[in-house]
């Protein structure tokens, strides 16, 4: 691998086999700009409406959210474990990371991003892995993590480097189907795995849109959580874009409130039905005890007509938040949450007092089924109960 700091990025977007021009990325005296092409402004696809509006001309980032990077080239950057492997990598080749551009990262991840972005000139190619001794890469990352030894840093990088969050993880293909398999970080209790399946089994008998999932078996411990790509199918992608891009909302601190996530999901989507399916979302957070709700775990999905829906729900599990809150507060209440609170989210975002008593009882009724799912999940008793605790 090797690195020079580069000006101008070229932007594809993909749909299927056909790649086209979206536009230039530019930097220049420390700050990005964009412009569209005139080919792509005449498809009148709004890739980033709210902070990047399709118009002609060269357009300027007015903040540094992200570095001064757009919203919606930033939801292609890895983060967490991806950025720690690449700036290790940089590292043991000599090379300081804090050198990098975000325009340099974006040629890293060039045609391996989330969604249906593609950036050139690609800087290393990657190549695709089907290494599926899950173990083995789990001893890697322990091995990489407690003795910080770069030994199997470009075995890892190969296997999920572009992917984002904190937790370790891996981008693999399993029987032509796009797989991301999460792995047990130093600070997660040792059935995290196990925790989080038995969170999706949940999610779906409340009637949730949840990907593909499973629990992929382990020599020791409860096992790896694994769910489907649904921004990929085969050599089709979608335009993906999170909350946090499309809103220029930092997900690394609370800087949002659900009633912000509703007002956008109408606006963007047009579809009261898609803000019944975000309110399902944001109740099953609250009763659940999830409350790693942060701008990036909200994401919104294009079709070919250009028309944006709610992407499947994802990262749903116990979780304590930053100081015991939510990151996302509800109606301003970020530690304790109330019906009343939820109540107040659906009438501010249009949702029928019937439908969201209805879409409340439902989830509820699921996640009175805990402890059925995290026997069936394999969750130690010990979690099962401080689990069920923090519901009650």
């Amino acid at each position: 691998m090797t690195f020079k700091n580069i000006s101008l990025v070229h932007v594809y977007f993909m749909f299927g086999s056909e790649k086209f021009p979206v536009g230039r990325l530019a930097l220049k005296d420390r700050k990005i700009f964009f412009e569209y092409t005139p080919e792509f402004i005449a498809k009148k696809y709004e890739l980033s409406p709210f902070k990047l509006p399709l118009k002609p001309g060269v357009i300027a980032c007015e903040d540094n959210v992200f570095e001064g990077l757009f919203g919606i080239f930033n939801d292609s950057l890895p983060d967490g474990w991806g950025r720690l492997l690449l700036d290790r990598k940089l590292m043991k080749l000599g090379l300081n990371p804090g050198s990098l551009s975000p325009l340099d990262r974006l040629c890293y991840v060039g045609a391996h991003g989330m969604g249906a972005l593609v950036y050139e000139p690609e800087i290393e190619e990657h190549i695709a892995s089907h290494h599926t001794d899950f173990d083995k890469i789990y001893e890697e990352i322990v091995h990489f993590q407690e003795n910080d030894d770069d030994h199997f840093i470009d075995d890892l990088l190969n296997l999920g480097g572009s992917s984002a969050g904190a937790r370790p993880k891996i981008l693999i293909r399993i029987e032509k189907e796009e797989w991301l398999v999460k792995f047990r970080s130093s600070h997660d209790p040792k059935d995290i795995g196990a925790i989080e399946y038995a969170y999706h089994l949940m999610a779906k008998e409340a009637n949730l849109d949840v990907p593909d999932a499973k629990l992929f078996p382990a020599k020791k411990g409860s096992g790896y959580f694994g769910v489907k790509r649904f921004d990929h199918f085969g050599s089709n992608r979608m335009h993906m874009h999170t909350m946090s891009g499309l809103l220029h909302a930092d997900h690394r601190s609370p800087s949002l409130d659900y009633e912000t996530i509703m007002k956008a999901t109408l606006w963007l989507t047009k579809d009261v039905r898609q803000s019944e399916k975000q309110f399902r979302v944001a109740v099953f957070n609250v009763l659940s005890h999830n409350r790693d709700d942060h701008a990036k775990n909200f994401s919104f999905l294009m079709d070919q007509f250009g028309a944006w829906s709610v992407s499947p729900a994802y990262d749903l599990t116990f979780s304590s938040g930053p100081g015991g809150e939510h990151c996302s507060t509800v109606m301003g209440e970020g530690k304790n949450p109330t019906f009343a609170n939820l109540l107040k989210l659906a009438e501010t975002s249009g949702i029928p007092k019937q439908k969201s008593l209805q879409i409340i009882d439902e989830v509820q009724s699921a996640i009175s089924k805990w402890k059925t799912f995290a026997k069936d999940a394999g969750v130690s008793e010990s979690s099962q109960k401080m689990i069920q605790t923090a519901i009650d």
